[in-house]
């Protein structure tokens, strides 16, 4: 494969496996973009990103504009003079005059199979929605979000098991390994890129702190797969005595393997072991955590804060 100057753009750890990928494959890695440092921990010192901290360990040029709206920034990008950005993560929007310096463009490596989840929490939303499958979209960028033509993609499918943080993890080595290919196919004309359909095009809002409450009205399946996608950020928790207390992981218990066939108010737990009545059903809170503790298992966490059965769980408040 020829090797190829490239401009890198990305922030996040789920960038960094396309990367180092890149680097690996032989291509010229020109500059890194990423996000600035941004105060982290109690002394609120400035941290790098991830990516930015793999490119220092390599020596590669690291750029951390706070925008791409200013001239001498897209100039600076121009001079650069790279066959091809790649886009994975970045958290800055790219106007037309750095979308056409490449000579062969800016691709972005999206996590959802196009045109279903564009925008920002794509790995969330799918597994909150309860999507059968998942996947990675190797996309030649245009102003519009997330609504160029696709060039490649790779699929995954989505269990009852699977979390953002295991989705993340898979979906990132898939994006890496198609990147390669990507690449390949469009240097050599081997590759023709797609149009999106229009049909099928769905938003994966920006996660926010506001979803995070648990309701227990709702069907127990689509609690279970809130706290699978939306685990370990914002997290999802319940109040109780005015204590925030996170649920990380559930396991989904239908009435009819129940011994009890009674009905029972949302949140009220039927034992003593944190198993809660939900809208539809009900889940057992297998990992949990209090303010100010570590995640633990249900039994440690009932050994020093005990909840036991009839208890009534807090759920979102009204107005």
């Amino acid at each position: 494969m020829n090797k190829l100057r490239i401009a890198f753009m990305g922030t996040p750890d789920f960038s960094v496996p396309c990367l180092e990928a890149l680097a690996e494959a032989g291509h010229e890695v020109v500059a890194v973009y990423s996000q600035p440092p941004r105060p982290a921990g109690r002394g609120q010192k400035a941290k790098l990103s991830p990516v930015h901290a793999v490119a220092v360990e390599n020596g590669w040029p690291v750029y951390t504009p706070k925008s791409f709206r200013n001239k001498d920034i897209q100039d600076e990008f121009r001079n650069l003079e790279v066959d091809v950005a790649v886009v994975v993560a970045y958290g800055l929007i790219l106007p037309t005059e750095a979308l056409v310096a490449p000579r062969m463009g800016c691709v972005n490596i999206h996590a959802s199979l196009l045109p279903r989840w564009r925008g920002a929490a794509p790995i969330q939303r799918a597994i909150e929605a309860g999507d059968a499958e998942s996947g990675v979209a190797i996309m030649q960028m245009v102003e519009e979000l997330d609504a160029g033509d696709v060039i490649l993609e790779g699929r995954v499918a989505i269990t009852d098991q699977t979390t953002a943080s295991s989705l993340h993890d898979e979906l990132s080595k898939i994006g890496s390994e198609l990147i390669v290919k990507a690449l390949e196919g469009m240097n050599d004309a081997s590759l023709t890129p797609i149009p999106q359909q229009e049909d099928g095009v769905t938003y994966a809002k920006k996660l926010t702190r506001e979803e995070s409450e648990l309701d227990w009205s709702l069907p127990a399946v689509e609690i279970d797969r809130k706290i699978r996608a939306l685990t370990p950020w914002p997290g999802v928790h319940f109040t109780y005595e005015g204590d925030r207390i996170k649920v990380q992981e559930t396991t989904l218990v239908s009435f009819d393997d129940m011994a009890t066939q009674e009905n029972h108010e949302p949140g009220t737990l039927l034992d003593d072991l944190l198993l809660v009545s939900c809208g539809k059903d009900a889940l057992r809170i297998d990992r949990l955590q209090r303010p100010g503790k570590g995640s633990m298992d249900a039994k440690a966490f009932l050994n020093g804060y005990p909840l036991s059965k009839g208890i009534k769980l807090d759920g979102p408040k009204s107005g």
